[in-house]
């Protein structure tokens, strides 16, 4: 292995002369916040995108789909060069590229142009994912960092409560093209945010460019990360799979408004808000272990609930729906806390392949949910149902043959 070279003697999170503590945390909300910003805020708009561009449902999603999938692959080259050339340095390009591709997006003409520019978008806004929880784990330890994980969990999945909303209630005053001009908005708020920001990398990886990214290989050798990534990566495909279909769901199947629309998406965001303040809370009392086994459980009843309930009506589906989203959300905190603690170095790409992972499997679950399926709220139910049962199992064979290094609860 490359030795790693020292950038700067001591910890720098004790230096940010700028954001200080609370300014750093939000940043590093903002930027995990790329995903659900670049996608939710344009999700009341799909329908109509459609009928502008005069193209079917499957070409318009493809404005999904392949954000997402593009997304994935710009995290698993930003994060192995943040790792050798640091944390800013790679924002601030990203930035660059995300804020220009929105432009274009606002800008297309046609539906392949603006797929490629979301496309660009994703690779952009793929460096901010694949540096956020990589500064995490520079900055603070211990039960610090799982508090900080919830907290920025937290925050945010405000922007999918908020980002339908907003989105909506722009279109009664302006058509999709001025959404996309906010998220270029965004974009150099962050950029802002970022040159303010004073590198959190101590040490750097010192081989080339091929070297840094080829670390992706050695973090996968390591069977505890790998069998935690796998494991709490699929809870997004259930996750991603509403994402995908809940504006079909509730407009075209339940005949509701964008405004509508927006409100019931809202409440399923209040409900992925709320499940890492409940881990906080409910990990004071009791184990990591159990809260992460009661939480795939919950998943499971509730994708039962939804295929017996679902189809009754709006609020049917929404309040099924929503204890998996709650404790879904719930478990990912402990899940990021625990991948991160069996990566000693290479934390760029234990981020990168982090957010990739969760992202591919999201991917996964909005192409399934995709399909012209007769009774789409049933199989949306099925997912989760067996998302919860899958991820349930392979955790209880992780914790039985201890596979991952055991992180205490009382750890800070």
């Amino acid at each position: 292995m490359t030795p790693a070279t020292p950038v700067q003697d001591g910890p720098i999170r004790r230096e940010q002369r700028y954001l200080g503590d609370r300014g750093v945390i939000a940043l590093v909300a903002l930027l995990s916040a790329f995903v659900p910003l670049s996608t939710d805020l344009y999700l009341p708009a799909l329908p109509t995108m459609g009928n502008y561009f005069s193209v079917s449902v499957h070409l318009t999603n493809l404005t999904l789909i392949l954000f997402f999938i593009f997304f994935s692959i710009g995290l698993l080259f930003w994060g192995p060069l943040s790792d050798k050339y640091g944390r800013r340095p790679v924002l601030l390009v990203g930035l660059t590229i995300y804020i220009l591709a929105s432009g274009s997006c606002a800008l297309s003409e046609n539906i392949y142009l603006l797929i490629l520019s979301r496309v660009l978008q994703a690779i952009g806004g793929s460096a901010a994912s694949a540096v956020a929880t990589a500064m995490v784990k520079d900055l603070f330890d211990g039960r610090q960092r799982e508090s900080v994980l919830a907290l920025v969990q937290s925050m945010v999945v405000i922007a999918p409560a908020v980002a339908p909303v907003l989105g909506a209630y722009m279109l009664n005053f302006t058509s999709w093209r001025g959404i996309f001009w906010i998220l270029a908005g965004i974009g150099l708020f962050s950029m802002a945010g970022s040159l303010a920001l004073s590198e959190t990398l101590t040490h750097r990886y010192t081989g080339t460019v091929v070297m840094a990214i080829g670390r992706l290989g050695t973090v996968l050798k390591n069977p505890g990360f790998t069998s935690l990534l796998l494991t709490f990566s699929l809870v997004s495909s259930a996750s991603l799979a509403f994402v995908g279909a809940s504006s079909y769901i509730y407009q075209n199947g339940f005949g509701l408004s964008e405004q509508g629309f927006s409100y019931f998406f809202a409440l399923n965001a209040l409900g992925l808000i709320s499940g890492p303040l409940l881990y906080l809370r409910l990990s004071r009392s009791f184990n990591r272990n159990s809260i992460i086994t009661a939480c795939f459980v919950g998943m499971t009843i509730s994708g039962g609930l939804v295929c017996w309930l679902g189809n009754l009506g709006p609020w049917a589906f929404a309040l099924s729906l929503l204890p998996a989203s709650i404790l879904g959300s719930g478990a990912r905190p402990a899940g990021a806390h625990l991948m991160l603690e069996q990566q000693k170095e290479d934390t760029g790409s234990a981020s990168a392949l982090i957010g990739c992972a969760g992202l591919l499997l999201g991917s996964l679950g909005m192409i399934l949910i995709s399909q012209d399926w007769e009774n789409t709220i049933l199989v949306l139910g099925l997912v989760n149902l067996v998302i919860g049962v899958l991820c349930g199992s392979l955790w209880l064979l992780i914790s039985k043959l201890k596979i991952a290094q055991d992180v205490p609860d009382s750890v800070r």
